[in-house]
């Protein structure tokens, strides 16, 4: 059984040793990927969209749309990128953990993600290998 050191889940976004700048970006994701956030996108194109006869469709009219998704677009991808980075170590973290508790593990994939393309292609490899080689010592059942 898993031991618990006190967490629960969503209390991560207060977390005292997170900086002004993670809380800032956890909360930023969580309502950029809410249904609501969406919407509001939505609302902000259709009323674009209407009133673009208000001004006779104009460059200006046109460049409104064009520098606000553009910088909103810049933005997010830097966003992002720091989410996927703190997800993608927590995720290996735990996986990190699991490889450590199981004594038939590898303990060599504890820190495989800091290898070069051609370890972890071989290393995977291997892994099908002994996979295969397992199913084969297993005994086929008849379904009866």
């Amino acid at each position: 059984m898993a031991r618990r050191t006190g967490s629960r889940p969503g209390a991560a976004p207060d977390d005292p040793d997170q900086t002004r700048f993670e809380r800032f970006a956890h909360r930023i994701s969580e309502a950029a990927g809410h249904p609501t956030a969406f919407a509001l996108a939505m609302l902000v194109i259709v009323v674009w969209a209407v009133t673009g006869p208000l001004f006779h469709f104009d460059s200006n009219w046109q460049l409104v749309i064009n520098t606000g998704t553009t910088i909103v677009t810049f933005l997010m991808v830097f966003l992002i990128q720091c989410m996927q980075n703190r997800d993608t170590a927590a995720l290996q973290l735990k996986l990190d953990e699991l490889l450590w508790a199981i004594s038939a593990a590898d303990n060599e994939m504890i820190e495989v993600e800091h290898k070069g393309e051609r370890t972890i292609e071989h290393l995977r490899e291997n892994l099908r290998q002994l996979a295969a080689q397992d199913s084969a010592d297993k005994p086929v059942s008849n379904g009866s």
